[in-house]
């Protein structure tokens, strides 16, 4: 292990360039199908039939439809709950492709996790600045009375809740900012931004990850770790948009920028 915050940075980039494109990371995402979408119950490309019955999806398949539940041939009927491990965990398959059920309020969808998906076949690597010291810096944390959720546009051009806990301030070459970030169930910040480089020379936002403030709110603002969030490696996702305010007017010629 490295103890230097440039060998640390590096480790780290190379972990983020092998996550997104092992077999069931964000590149593998073949499709998001809702089921809504869908009131037969037949999904594109995948087999069996696909129907929400209140807190599950039924699934209902022959065993030559070559589905998979918990690694056992399904020939029958399957409950399933929503998926909330990483896609290689996922209960159904269908071959080497992971079929996750998904949740969003109230509204249930299959992804299609493939390794042969073409997106990952043709990832070239993640394209980031290297580590700067300047864009590392001390922030204070406030948290709201209480969570607040606001209605923004999602990639996939729908719009959802987003969760607030509260805001995030951080000093840039003597300039105040300030960001609305998510609570983890970990303690840990989540933000969605964007800054006078997206869309230009970096993806159209990003997301960053602060580590979990302190008793005081203290902790780092590390804009070198400024993430693409997953819908700039596969189109199916449904990332979030930044909520008002959250566009920094300062260019953040950090971190992860965009796909090489």
């Amino acid at each position: 292990m490295t103890t230097d915050a440039s060998g640390d940075w590096k480790q780290w980039h190379e972990h983020r360039t092998t996550s997104v494109s092992a077999p069931y990371g964000s590149l593998a995402l073949a499709g998001t199908h809702w089921l809504d979408d869908y009131p037969e119950g037949r999904l594109p490309d995948i087999p069996g039939s696909w129907v929400a019955d209140g807190d599950v999806v039924v699934l209902t398949a022959a065993e030559a439809d070559g589905l998979t539940v918990d690694g056992k041939p399904l020939d029958g009927e399957a409950r399933l709950a929503a998926d909330l491990g990483q896609a290689a965990a996922a209960r159904v398959a269908l071959g080497a492709r992971r079929l996750v059920v998904l949740v969003r309020e109230g509204a249930w969808g299959v992804r299609d996790f493939d390794p042969d998906a073409g997106t990952r076949r043709r990832f070239r690597g993640i394209e980031a600045t290297p580590y700067d010291p300047r864009w590392s810096v001390p922030g204070r944390f406030t948290p709201y009375g209480e969570d607040r959720v606001v209605r923004v546009e999602n990639a996939d051009g729908r719009e959802r809740g987003l969760g607030l806990g509260g805001e995030l301030a951080f000093t840039l070459d003597g300039r105040d900012h300030t960001l609305q970030v998510s609570v983890e169930d970990d303690g840990s910040l989540w933000a969605v931004f964007a800054d006078a480089t997206s869309g230009e020379s970096s993806y159209r936002f990003r997301f960053l990850r602060p580590a979990a403030p302190d008793a005081e709110g203290r902790t780092t603002v590390d804009l070198n770790r400024a993430l693409l969030p997953p819908c700039a490696f596969a189109d199916h996702f449904v990332c979030p948009f930044p909520p008002p305010g959250n566009r920094l007017d300062v260019a953040v010629a950090a971190g992860e920028r965009t796909l090489a």
